[in-house]
């Protein structure tokens, strides 16, 4: 571990990507004040006397009201929650003392933008909204931000994206694509965002500045699939069925708690490229992406 950084706050710290980013920032030498809306996971997490764990509470918090003050000043923080929901955090930020603030965002702003379903459409509004607020909200207070946009995050077992396809395939043996298929993806590990996280809080070259963070494999939605199967100890059984067939089969998926954020425009998308270059944060944050890579252990 390295010497003492300072203190940071991290939103949605009970994430996804923030299981991998405590013990990054940790090992980094950050002393860390963790929020969370659920109460059971900040009782079970207060282990590390690195870590202090709030519990958090919107309700009031847009008129400064409500906050509970931590022991230090909380200068860097990082926001893990849907960044169309940051501005609600504002006043507890400057009411820590936040200088600099790094925001995971995602690529779907520009993915979706021309999405056939509306409720898409109004998520690629709502990140390219956060974004500005955040930005316009930071000049005016003089603080400093850096914006992430990752592309298909996995954490298998855990994620929406990844874990989805692989429980359709425990379900039905098989799964279902739209044409070829063909469509490149760059999906990006959990772990691999915490780690850009915790670089851009000590890169001077980064402030100010978005960066749009990939996978370091550039994969068809096919190949993406056939993975998956493997992992799985599966023969890879994969049917192109025609969008009508697609629009009635989700409505009875759609009763399903792993597919009920599924839809039409993404069966669409499986033949679009998704495909972001990282080449400018592997130049200011060095970050170095991981293949896709799976295995049954990281499925089960």
């Amino acid at each position: 571990m390295v010497g003492y950084r300072g203190c940071v706050g991290v939103i949605g710290a009970t994430s996804i990507v923030g299981k991998y980013l405590l013990p990054l920032l940790v090992d980094e030498g950050w002393d860390i004040v963790a929020f969370s809306r659920r109460t059971q996971n900040v009782k079970e997490s207060a282990e590390n006397q690195r870590i202090t764990w709030q519990l958090l509470a919107t309700s009031k918090l847009s008129d400064g009201s409500n906050i509970q003050q931590s022991e230090k000043p909380v200068n860097f923080w990082i926001s893990l929650a849907p960044i169309a929901v940051l501005s609600e955090y504002f006043a507890m930020l400057l009411a820590h003392d936040a200088r600099h603030v790094v925001a995971v965002s995602s690529t779907s702003r520009f993915t979706k933008s021309e999405s056939s379903d509306e409720q898409e459409k109004k998520i690629a509004r709502d990140l390219t909204e956060g974004e500005e607020y955040l930005i316009a909200w930071a000049e005016r207070k003089k603080l400093t931000f850096t914006i992430l946009r990752p592309t298909l995050i996995y954490d298998p077992g855990n994620d929406k994206n990844v874990s989805a396809i692989a429980s359709f395939i425990r379900h039905f043996s098989f799964f279902p694509v739209l044409g070829t298929a063909c469509g490149l993806r760059q999906p990006i590990h959990a772990q691999d965002v915490a780690s850009c996280c915790v670089a851009t809080l000590t890169s001077k070259a980064a402030i100010n500045k978005c960066y749009n963070i990939s996978g370091k494999e550039i994969i068809s939605y096919r190949e993406m699939v056939n993975r998956i199967f493997a992992a799985l100890h599966k023969r890879p059984r994969i049917i192109t069925f025609p969008l009508w067939l697609f629009w009635l089969a989700l409505l009875f998926l759609r009763v399903l708690p792993p597919f009920r954020r599924w839809s039409v425009a993404m069966a669409q998308r499986m033949n679009q490229d998704l495909v972001f270059s990282h080449d400018d944060a592997s130049r200011d944050l060095g970050f170095e992406p991981r293949p896709f890579i799976l295995t049954d252990i990281d499925l089960h």
